[in-house]
């Protein structure tokens, strides 16, 4: 078996394909933090608004068997039964209710990280997950120290919860349990709300920095090599899909950089409605008239609409639209057998508004440019 690359040669950040491979195995970044943290405070809510009228009556029917079993017929074991599902049923009603919360948050854990795939692969038996060394590696590697060190954190902070917690409700507790043990229930359910909001409170801040480091050591384990790299990249470029949509990422970089430059130019020249060419012409700048964008159709729209917005002048030539939009190059000057008659369009348009080109009106030549 080949040997893997170490983590500390990876210095490369994974590519997209690299992240959609990772992905669609199943690879992806999940906190348990966040997930536990979601159960707790499932049980909060199920305790606080689902399960108080339920647990009253299961510790109602507990306090009267327990007070005065003499209460209860259990001449027959048929009687026994009717008690025995009477008390499940109850008990029953009371954690049906945490549990179905419970799943739910779970779920909603999961799916607040990662959004849900159905990937066969994970649940394939794999060598490395009952290897020694891969064992070896996870408990006293970096990650294993990570994980003990976030375990006592946790421990630490949770316990301390618990012990301020219970220490302030112990009298509480025995009082209810010497002076009116019907209230002990009740009493142990509040405590016990009490004590999963401290603990809920008490770990929020790791849960977030667990969430945060989940996600980094993820992207940090996609890292690849300079060699690995090279390799997808190589791959890559034999792939029709991946070369269409290299050109079809490169095309659109292109064209937001062409519009992004019409508000730089002194005359559009359209066809009218098929083709515009926009020309920039600074007699300061020195050199022919530059080709600042052009396009066909859609774009040719776009590049007038961008003309009317900026105020830049609109000479409809049919002729000389299409021309320069077949032999001109965007970034480029005008072709030497264009000059004179772009000239002849540059005149028009400084003597028409008056020198300044700042009207975006379409006009008309009287005559054609080109011939």
């Amino acid at each position: 078996m080949a040997e893997q690359p170490d983590q500390d040669s990876k210095t490369e950040e994974p590519t997209e394909k690299k992240v959609r491979d990772a992905l669609d195995k199943g690879n992806v970044p999940y906190s348990r933090e966040t997930s536990i943290f979601a159960s707790l405070g499932a049980i909060l809510i199920a305790f606080s608004f689902l399960t108080r009228d339920n647990g009253a009556r299961l510790s109602d029917r507990l306090t009267r068997l327990v007070d005065t079993p003499g209460g209860f017929s259990l001449a027959t074991g048929h009687d026994a039964s009717v008690l025995m599902q009477a008390v499940v049923w109850d008990a029953g009603q009371f954690v049906l209710p945490i549990i179905v919360v419970i799943a739910i948050a779970g779920t909603c854990a999961s799916l607040f990280q990662n959004a849900p795939r159905v990937v066969g692969e994970r649940i394939q038996p794999k060598w490395q997950r009952i290897s020694p060394k891969a064992g070896f590696k996870r408990i006293f590697g970096k990650q294993g120290f990570v994980e003990f060190f976030k375990s006592l954190f946790k421990f630490t902070v949770v316990g301390l919860a618990c012990l301020i917690l219970l220490g302030s409700e112990q009298s509480r507790a025995i009082n209810a349990m010497f002076t009116d043990p019907s209230l002990l229930p009740e009493t142990l359910l509040t405590i016990a709300l009490r004590l999963v909001s401290a603990v809920c409170v008490a770990t929020i801040l790791l849960v977030a920095a667990d969430l945060v480091w989940a996600r980094l050591r993820w992207h940090r384990e996609l890292r690849m090599t300079r060699q690995e790299v090279k390799d997808e990249f190589k791959q890559a470029e034999g792939d029709p899909l991946i070369k269409s949509r290299m050109r079809s990422m490169a095309l659109d970089q292109s064209r937001k950089r062409m519009m992004a430059s019409v508000p730089m130019a002194t005359v559009v020249i359209t066809n009218p409605t098929h083709f515009a060419v926009a020309l920039r012409y600074v007699r300061e700048e020195g050199g022919a008239p530059l080709v600042v964008a052009k396009g066909q159709d859609l774009i040719a729209l776009r590049i007038r609409e961008i003309a009317t917005q900026h105020d830049i002048p609109i000479i409809e030539d049919k002729p000389l639209a299409r021309a320069l939009y077949d032999a001109a190059e965007v970034d480029r000057m005008i072709p030497p057998e264009f000059f004179k008659a772009v000239a002849q369009v540059l005149y028009y348009v400084y003597t028409r508004e008056g020198g300044s080109g700042a009207q975006p009106r379409p006009h008309s030549m009287d005559r054609p440019l080109l011939k």
